[in-house]
């Protein structure tokens, strides 16, 4: 149930930021006037002081009919958080089935009648980890690992207690009055015992249980640098010490020391923060994206990067709802195949149709600009995943 209303309340943030950035009729906070029955009997502008002449004011833009009722901000309430209005309704067919038209008739100036690309996105991105939050689709809790000191006291103990029992075999099998069969499964016992010996000795032999290193454990599995110094940081993710992680290190003490120090001391906590970061920087997909789609077209001066921004920004907030109906349909145990089939397919297919309509490309400009555009994805999507790791680590 906490999932739940963690995720209401992160929709609910979501239509709230989307409300902030998107352009309103000029409303403003309230200032002093006359009420009647609620509502201002204005004969002025109450935000600027000008003579109202109309609907709005012609000035500042502010409704010239205000309100101070307790319905009135339940409505404004409900209406700026979930953002549900007409040009929403407006908005969601074109960037579903006509991406590219609604692209260029945004950029051409036609905003008024459509959702901006901001707004919708920055809703679309908190509305879908908001159902990831629902439907459990969170980060994976990695399991405590032990410290040193814990594995080596439990080997220890392990080693002793064969030891005991080896010693107690030996006692037993001292006595000739022992019949064969007897004589024969004591036997067997004390292989048992004596292989689970040999084992509880070799782990504690291990470099990680006997503390080695960076630099030796590097040296004994191979990864170690010319000068002798190790360049990996070997994390141990299992108390045997046989299951390790290896990760890579840079040269730079600031991220060695930070970021994968981090990762060493505390796995999980820096898999919830990369999850967490993942959607409250979200928005720096646009940035990253943009000079790569410019790339696409640099040689033809009609296009801007403010284009480009709305390409981008239009083009990640259906990417974002596609993968809210995913999810939903993966709620409803709709068939894994038809799940893979949609997302597999449909996000190229709408990119190549934005890209012919947003740009009036022919069928082969928009094909192997699409091609390229997968490549500079994977490119954006590395990037922005080394963003979030050295956020984490601050």
């Amino acid at each position: 149930m906490s999932e739940i209303g963690e995720a209401l309340g992160t929709v609910a943030e979501g239509g709230l930021y989307s409300r902030a950035v998107e352009k309103t009729d000029g409303e403003g906070p309230v200032g002093a006037g006359r009420l009647v029955k609620g509502h201002f009997a204005e004969e002025t502008c109450l935000n600027c002081g000008t003579s109202l002449h109309g609907t709005h004011c012609h000035n500042c833009g502010q409704k010239a009919h205000l309100h101070r009722t307790i319905r009135a901000f339940m409505h404004d309430l409900l209406h700026g958080a979930l953002h549900f209005e007409g040009k929403m309704w407006s908005t969601l067919p074109k960037l579903v089935l006509k991406p590219g038209e609604l692209t260029r008739r945004y950029v051409a100036g036609e905003r008024a009648k459509f959702v901006s690309p901001m707004a919708l996105f920055l809703f679309s991105v908190f509305l879908m980890f908001a159902i990831f939050q629902a439907v459990g689709l969170t980060a994976p809790t990695l399991p405590d690992t032990p410290s040193r000191d814990q594995i080596k006291t439990a080997i220890a103990a392990e080693i002793k207690d064969q030891e005991d029992r080896i010693e107690t075999l030996d006692e037993r099998l001292a006595d000739e009055n022992l019949e064969q069969s007897v004589r024969e499964r004591l036997n067997r016992r004390r292989q048992e015992a004596v292989g689970d010996l040999e084992t509880a000795r070799a782990a504690a032999a291990t470099p990680f249980v006997q503390g080695a290193s960076d630099a030796t454990r590097a040296e004994a599995d191979g990864t170690a640098t010319p000068d002798g110094e190790s360049d990996t940081r070997v994390i141990a993710s299992d108390s045997s010490g046989d299951r390790r992680m290896t990760m890579n290190l840079t040269g730079i003490d600031w991220i060695d020391n930070g970021i994968v120090k981090k990762w060493e001391q505390n796995p999980s906590l820096m898999l919830y923060k990369l999850q967490a970061n993942s959607y409250k920087f979200s928005w720096l997909l646009i940035p990253l994206s943009v000079p790569f789609v410019w790339l696409l077209f640099a040689w033809k001066r009609n296009f801007r990067a403010y284009d480009h921004a709305i390409f981008v920004t239009y083009s990640l907030s259906f990417m974002s709802l596609l993968f809210i109906s995913l999810s939903i349909m993966g709620i409803l145990k709709a068939h894994t195949a038809v799940i893979a089939f949609a997302a597999l397919f449909i996000p190229p297919i709408h990119m190549y149709k934005q890209l012919r309509g947003a740009y009036g490309l022919s069928r082969f400009s928009a094909l192997w600009r699409l091609v390229v555009l997968q490549v500079f994805i994977l490119i954006v999507l590395v990037l922005f995943l080394q963003l979030l790791l050295v956020i984490g680590a601050f």
